[in-house]
């Protein structure tokens, strides 16, 4: 298959992955947007086979390449290309810095392609990494990492960041039902599993402080 082809062609650097440790505490209230961080990396516009053939080439003339190698690393880990695409985010990564306007959203994206493969632990370790890079209070946090939390386990800990989440708009929030409007992207055992957080919210909700 011609993107199985391509993508053996990349060139890859490996470096070692971070282990995940404890987040801070949540906040009381999460507004920011936080735009640049939960979008999609897009260095080219072509789908499947073609986007793919694209972005090889495009690393190929330009190997410090960051948006290219970045959504060729989705589209590996898409493709069940698990060990290209850590590969390939590792490389992304290592060519950035934190003060990249690139570097949010490449973490996140590598975020989700590590949890949509199981791989939880993962995908918290990335997603931490957000959290703790600078003072942003992002409507993403708390929703996000209930999920990883949960998934990881550590209920308790899930129960209080959905806290958060209703703390900050509880219209939204309080119940599971808007969860297909609010979270579009998520799959729909994703939405499942938060619904799980949110009914063990909704039977003992934590309080603040």
């Amino acid at each position: 298959m011609l993107g199985r082809t391509l993508f053996a062609t990349a060139v890859l650097a490996v470096s070692g992955a971070v282990s995940a440790q404890n987040l801070p505490r949540p906040a009381e209230f999460y507004f920011d947007a936080d735009a640049n961080t939960v979008k999609p990396v897009i260095a080219v516009r072509e789908t499947g086979d073609a986007a793919t053939e694209k972005l090889v080439k495009a690393i190929e003339r330009n190997p410090r390449a960051k948006g290219e190698v970045a959504q060729l690393a989705h589209l590996a880990m898409g493709a069940g290309r698990t060990d290209l695409g850590k590969q390939l985010y590792t490389r992304a990564l290592g060519a950035i810095d934190r003060s990249d306007a690139l570097w949010r959203s490449v973490v996140w994206n590598y975020g989700w392609d590590l949890y949509r493969i199981g791989d939880f632990e993962g995908a918290f370790t990335q997603w931490r990494l957000l959290v703790e890079a600078r003072a942003v209070t992002a409507s993403w946090m708390p929703p996000t990492l209930a999920l990883s939390l949960w998934s990881l386990g550590r209920k308790d800990e899930a129960v209080q960041w959905y806290a958060a989440a209703v703390r900050s708009e509880p219209q939204q929030w309080n119940t599971a039902s808007k969860f297909a409007s609010l979270l579009p992207e998520w799959t729909d055992a994703e939405r499942t599993l938060l619904a799980e957080v949110q009914a063990a919210w909704a039977a003992n909700p934590p309080t603040w402080p």
